[in-house]
């Protein structure tokens, strides 16, 4: 078979070589090589899985013909003998921009926002630019293309990296001799996608993360109603997106939080993106692998930190320490998971670090055949090109590498990189590997050399009578020449050595001294013994990268914890069945507070409460001298989120909280410490209609789906003041509208009007265009989504309430609302509920008639009201907050008490579930030391669903042993300085606190 295989290639190639050129040659005279090439006798990786000892194989005019150990060799071939030799299939890297210009802003010194889009022709969106193709920028870049071929690598998928859609990439050959034309395999290969803004625009939209995703979600639509026709005018860009659909589809996330997140987006909009992720989806590799999507993975492993400042290195958190440790095992755990991924050289400083850092992840557990698929059959399969790439199975591209032995062995050496059939020479496969130590004699003086370093760049050490002369060395062909100076290094003279080199064991020629005598010489290899004492430095000099490799071999990978981080739990806390004995309940209900009686807590709801109660199965907590109540709940908080406001727009009702939630923020462990066990994460206040809310359980350790409340009610944030018309923004933020309060009004009244007419529209079954913004809104005409409204001064709270009642529907709650106890009454006729601070007041113009009576101003005329945070500092003592109404009003410690359980659970429209000790609702209770609304109570249980998330024994127990790990790990980092790794220095970073102006 594999005979006839060739007579039928030789056939076709003889057809082939009728054909004419049609192109001049204006460049010099030219052979072009047309025949076969064999290379016999080596050990041929022909797959990651399929490997053959002293093989052949056969390539022709850039394509593999055959493979095998019974290949028939043609006659007129040229043929190459690496015995001793390997062949590997070269690299692929799917995520480059080799050889695409780095994209510049625009000129220009103007601050002042851009709102609309610049081209013409194109979408609303300049950050939509699925219009452009990666070959339109491409200018092959020959010393990027050396270095890439030198890391292993034959060929890159290169795109723009500009946009939120960034349009096509291009596979290019990394051919040092060939055209553009040849080196180009595909011209149009993969969509490429992300979630920033492109730098050639100053189109403000989006400008948070969570518009990037919305953005996305909206393009889709558009494009589905392009497609259909029903747009009349002409739009590029959505035209060239709805070509490019049936493409791969290539989207930088840069975290596995991101690609979770855009995966949902992604389920939503009917595809399946490749993510380029950001090496740390091992934290998170369930959900990792329920994506059901492939991974690009950069290889750039973070350096240890110099943590030799005690003061600097009292600064790093757990998890940064965490990250150098085991970010190395990413790789691994992903293999180990089956979750498909290729590796790239994306966000390495030097590509020269590559196969550095990938021997790292092999010390870490990643297998080489996994190694070597990550590198070439993943990557080829995920751009849809198994049969021409990642193998040298027949026909594929002759794109190989020609090495000194294993591959992923850090002394191998890659003698060539042939791609496309051209040979590349990065070392000379006939260059002798001399590297060792040596001893020789001119005359009586003995001395000792040692020979390292890169092939291709050797180094050299010679010593005599235990002294370091300075020395040069060079290899070309097989002449050696080496200089060095005399041991009188005072005289400034020097010795050379020549030598041509047969073997790797000895070497002799002619040594020239410094007063022209010549004599000869025998340069013989030795073994090292073990050094004595005056000899440990150089030892250790010379042996430093064996033993650097030697430690991260031997560094333990510390286990990861949910979530990987500070007081993150080894394995999540489970369900119980609990039964609190002899507590004090502030039930919230009809019975009030009772005394001494008993709760029991069984399938994550409130079973029964009374006294004497027993259950075999439970786990008994004596409750004697404590207080058990419903868990806190805060209306207003920006906790457990990546972004607060989408300001690009005067309306972001497109927007939602849901995208960005950020499971691994500490306040969702600070917060149960204080009570807490619901939370409302608000959209900022940066324009008049924002974004919509995202209503949680602190379940600390469970991803963010797990986070969110089933069947949530939906929520939109609205926002009045001074913050929305953008007085405070500076003198730069002008144009948008609205700038005055009466211009806020008449944005609600013009977006309710076309809400009304686009739901008009949608319910007469005629075509229509989804836009999710419009969508948003008219769910709130329709009663379908309430509006939590952050307020300040009553004309504007007047002002919003009539705009709702024209246009038929009910304001649910104003936040802030520091002016309320001025409106109780009208809040109360229209139905309206007021979520305060208690005693903030003076931060702004806009709230210098606040008074601490303001709460209980609202309750006493019948309005429901709630105390909330709207800070994460704050939101861990509501409970004092809610004391500060006893003070100011004269409130019932009960009543207060429901000012921050049961009062904002109905302003959330969940009190069917939460806000009360009640037997059938969610089992979201907090047992206290004391009275609860003290100052010297501390929550020691914080239970959600019959789950403890919080318990303050447990806490004391962390503490000793985070301090344990991060010595520990500070102790690695100091080893690995000692080992002459590279460090990086401390930055201290601030965990910035979100609120309602935070812009982004």
């Amino acid at each position: 078979m594999t005979k006839k295989l060739i007579v039928f290639s030789c056939f076709l190639c003889s057809l082939l070589s009728l054909a004419q050129e049609h192109i001049p040659k204006n460049d010099g005279v030219k052979t072009i090589h047309s025949n076969f090439t064999a290379f016999k006798n080596a050990k041929i990786h022909i797959s990651p899985n399929q490997v053959i000892e002293n093989g052949t194989l056969l390539i022709k005019d850039g394509k593999v013909v055959s493979v095998g150990t019974a290949v028939s060799i043609p006659k007129n071939c040229l043929v190459n003998d690496l015995s001793g030799k390997s062949i590997y299939p070269s690299f692929i890297d799917i995520y480059s921009t080799f050889g695409i210009k780095k994209i510049e802003p625009p000129s220009g010194d103007s601050k002042s926002p851009q709102y609309d889009a610049s081209r013409e022709g194109f979408y609303w969106n300049d950050h939509m630019r699925a219009d452009q193709n990666a070959l339109d920028h491409f200018e092959y870049d020959d010393k990027e293309a050396e270095t890439l071929r030198k890391a292993g690598f034959g060929v890159v998928n290169t795109h723009i990296e500009d946009g939120i859609v960034r349009g096509t990439g291009t596979l290019i050959a990394l051919n040092s001799e060939d055209s553009d034309a040849k080196r180009i395999l595909s011209a149009s290969s993969a969509q490429y996608l992300g979630t920033s803004k492109s730098k050639t625009s100053r189109q403000s939209y989006p400008n948070s993360i969570m518009g990037a995703f919305a953005l996305l979600r909206q393009v889709n639509m558009d494009a589905d109603w392009y497609a259909s026709g029903n747009i009349k005018e002409k739009d590029r860009a959505l035209e060239a997106f709805i070509a490019n659909r049936n493409m791969v589809q290539i989207i930088e996330a840069g975290s596995k939080m991101n690609a979770l997140r855009l995966d949902k987006i992604g389920d939503q909009v009917n595809t399946q993106y490749v993510f380029v992720g950001g090496g740390d989806e091992y934290e998170y590799i369930k959900d990792i692998k329920a994506t059901k999507g492939s991974f690009i993975i950069p290889l750039n492993f973070p350096d240890a930190y110099d943590m030799e400042n005690p003061f600097l290195a009292s600064s790093i958190q757990l998890d940064e320490l965490r990250e150098w440790n085991q970010k190395p095992s990413n790789p691994k755990i992903l293999a180990d998971n089956n979750v498909p991924f290729a590796l790239s050289t994306y966000k390495l400083k030097d590509s020269k670090d590559f196969m550095a850092n990938l021997r790292k992840a092999i010390e870490a557990g990643l297998s080489k055949e996994k190694a070597l698929a990550a590198l070439t059959t993943v990557p080829a399969q995920i751009i849809g090109k198994s049969t021409l790439l990642g193998t040298l199975n027949t026909g594929a591209y002759a794109n190989f590498l020609v090495t000194s032995g294993d591959l992923f062995d850090k002394k191998t050496i890659i003698y060539q990189n042939w791609v496309t059939g051209i040979k590349n020479e990065l070392v000379a496969i006939d260059t002798k590997d001399i590297r060792g130590d040596y001893s020789f004699n001119l005359g009586t003086t003995a001395y000792e050399l040692t020979i390292k370093g890169e092939l291709e760049k050797l180094k050299s050490e010679v010593k005599a009578d235990n002294k370091k002369l300075g020395s040069k060395i060079s290899l070309e062909g097989d002449w050696l020449n080496l200089t060095f100076s005399t041991i009188d290094t005072t005289k400034h003279q020097f010795i050379r050595l020549v030598s041509n080199v047969d073997n790797t064991t000895s070497f002799s020629g002619k040594a020239y001294l410094p007063n022209g005598n010549q004599t000869s010489f025998i340069a013989k290899k030795t073994e090292k013994v073990n050094a004595s004492e005056d000899k440990k430095e150089d030892k250790k000099e010379e042996n430093d990268e064996d033993e650097q490799e030697a430690f991260l071999e031997a560094k333990s990978f510390y286990p990861v914890t949910f979530p990987n981080m500070a007081y993150g739990f080894k394995t999540l806390p489970q369900q119980e069945t609990l039964l609190f004995k002899n507590v004090t309940v502030w039930t919230n209900e009809k019975e009030g507070i009772i005394k001494n009686t008993d709760v029991l807590i069984k399938g994550g709801k409130i079973s029964k409460i009374g006294e004497n109660l027993n259950a075999s199965d439970a786990k008994i907590i004596d409750g004697k001298g404590k207080h058990l109540t419903s868990g806190i709940i805060d209306e207003h908080a920006h906790i457990a989120t990546a972004s607060v406001n989408e300001s690009g727009h005067n309306s972001t009702a497109e927007v939602t909280q849901e995208d960005v939630i950020d499971p691994e923020d500490i306040n969702i462990y600070r917060n149960p410490a204080g009570g807490v066990t619901s939370i409302q994460i608000l959209h900022g206040s940066a324009n008049p209609i924002g974004g919509r809310s995202a209503i949680i359980k602190l379940k600390w350790g469970e991803s963010a789906d797990h986070l969110l409340y089933k069947d949530m009610p939906k929520f939109i944030k609205f926002a009045l003041g001074e913050n929305v018309k953008q007085s405070n923004w500076g003198a730069n933020n002008t144009i948008r509208f609205p700038q005055t309060r009466m211009g806020v009004e008449q944005v609600y009244i013009d977006y309710f009007q076309r809400a009304k007419e686009y739901d008009a529209l949608k319910k007469s079954g005629k075509p229509y265009r989804k836009d999710v913004e419009m969508e948003t809104l008219a769910e709130i005409l329709n009663k379908e989504r309430f509006i939590s409204c952050h307020s300040y001064i009553q004309s504007e709270i007047n002002m919003l309430m009539k705009v709702a009642e024209q246009f038929n529907f009910n304001i649910n709650t104003f936040t802030h609302i520091l002016e309320g106890y001025k409106v109780a009454d009208k809040m109360k006729a229209h139905g309206v509920g007021g979520s305060t601070f208690s005693d903030w007041w003076a931060y702004k113009y806009e709230v210098n008639d606040a008074i601490p009576y303001n709460a209980a101003i609202m309750h006493n005329a019948g309005v429901t009201v709630a105390i909330n945070s709207d800070d994460s500092e704050m939101s861990r003592r509501l409970n004092q907050e809610a004391a500060k109404s006893v003070k100011y009003g004269n409130i019932s410690e009960e009543e207060a008490w429901k000012f921050v359980t049961l009062n904002p659970a109905k302003l959330l429209h969940i009190d069917d579930r939460v806000g009360s000790i009640k037997v059938g609702k969610d089992a979201d209770v907090v047992l206290w030391s004391d009275h609860p609304l003290s100052i010297y109570a501390k929550a020691e249980k914080t239970i959600i669903e019959g789950v403890t998330y919080f318990d303050i024994d447990r806490d004391k127990q962390l503490r000793v042993s985070i301090e344990k790990e991060k010595n520990e790990l500070t102790n690695l980092m100091l080893q690995a300085k000692n080992k002459g790794l590279k460090t990086k220095p401390i930055e201290k970073k601030e965990k910035q606190h979100f609120h309602c102006d935070t812009n982004f």
